[in-house]
């Protein structure tokens, strides 16, 4: 589940391809605090994989605001368990 909202199928869809549309999905959610974060990869995605994901979710993030890159004061990317690299400031 994770927070997707339900999609209709109609009877001539191809199911792969919804699934796949699905996965591919990420959802930003801010609530009170100048705060986010989202995911963008999974430990058998190839660094290249990571770098073009992190690159269409922060443009993507910057066109959804008013002032685009002007909002944005900082951009951190971290692992689970491992420390935080800022790649925008």
């Amino acid at each position: 589940q994770a927070g997707k909202f339900p999609t209709t199928i109609a009877g001539g869809d191809k199911l792969l391809e919804k699934i796949d549309t699905v996965k591919a999905t990420i959802k930003f959610q801010m609530k009170k605090v100048m705060c986010m974060s989202v995911a963008i990869g999974h430990v058998k995605m190839s660094k290249d994989e990571i770098a073009l994901n992190v690159q269409l979710a922060s443009n993507f993030l910057a066109s959804l605001l008013k002032k685009n890159w002007q909002n944005i004061k900082v951009l951190y990317i971290k692992s689970t368990m491992g420390p935080r690299f800022q790649i925008y400031f």
